[in-house]
């Protein structure tokens, strides 16, 4: 329980403001592709070494790279938009990746890949979530200005500096690189709760980026400790417990954030009175 919360605190650290620059940019159902995209990667380092972590890593960063490189170019190259060719991929991936484990795997391996093993993480795993945090922080801070200008207004970013396409396909690279790492702890079809749904309530509490961050940081670190405790406390699956906790912050804020929330909204206040 001790490396499961080292761990998912680590993701709440880095994911959650991933999440916040995919919303800001009407992205959020990409990462649920590219979630999809790493598993057959993963499964060909499964079948290479077995249940190794850094040959399971490798390949999922490889398969979800190459993904996000190939809709790109698709997108480039057709009349078909990124979106539509992302969710190809990624059911092309799925299935791909689903048959590779059932290959040589069994039951158990299989339901490992799609939904984690959060309480089986080991020193190796929380070094790879503490390095995937802290690499997320610094390429953040390193490019900050020109995401926020890019999500802004991509136009006039193109317009001023070529940095747009550096910076963006370094930004498909961080989703990447912290969806293998929630892979690790919560498999690849819960990976995208923690890096989503935290971001989303966030909105509901804050105003401006500078506190749609950290907000979700907190939000993400508040579902992990509930989530784990109440996976203690009733003897239910971690994982789902952690992404289930999430989505209950998720509307809770929805009903009573002061940014927008359906309470709010539904007691207006009284115009005043000369």
């Amino acid at each position: 329980m001790r490396r499961a919360l080292a761990g998912c605190l680590a993701l709440s650290v880095s994911a959650p403001p991933v999440g916040v620059f995919l919303t800001l940019r009407r992205m959020s159902l990409m990462s649920d592709a590219m979630s999809h995209a790493i598993l057959p990667g993963a499964a060909a380092g499964f079948l290479v070494a077995g249940l190794s972590l850094p040959a399971m890593t490798l390949g999922g960063l490889v398969a979800g790279l190459a993904v996000a490189l190939l809709a790109g170019a698709v997108t480039r190259a057709t009349v078909v938009r990124e979106d539509s060719n992302l969710a190809a991929f990624y059911l092309i991936s799925l299935a791909g990746g689903v048959l590779l484990v059932s290959l040589r795997g069994s039951q158990i391996d299989l339901m490992h890949f799609l939904f984690g093993s959060v309480l089986a993480l080991d020193d190796a795993a929380l070094i790879l979530l503490g390095g995937i945090s802290t690499l997320t922080l610094v390429v953040l801070a390193a490019i900050y200005r020109p995401l926020v200008m890019e999500c802004v207004d991509p136009l006039f970013l193109r317009t001023v500096s070529r940095s747009g396409g550096p910076v963006h396909l370094a930004f498909l690279a961080l989703v990447v690189v912290n969806l293998v790492g929630g892979f690790q702890a919560l498999g690849t079809l819960l990976a995208v709760g923690l890096m989503l749904l935290p971001a989303v309530a966030a909105r509901f509490w804050a105003r401006d980026l500078g506190g749609l961050i950290p907000v979700s940081i907190l939000i993400a670190a508040v579902a992990s400790v509930t989530g784990l405790s109440l996976s203690y406390q009733l003897d239910l699956p971690s994982g789902p417990a952690i992404v289930l906790a999430a989505g209950a912050l998720y509307i809770v804020s929805m009903l009573a954030g002061p940014r927008g929330g359906l309470l709010r909204r539904l007691v207006r206040p009284r115009h005043l009175e000369a």
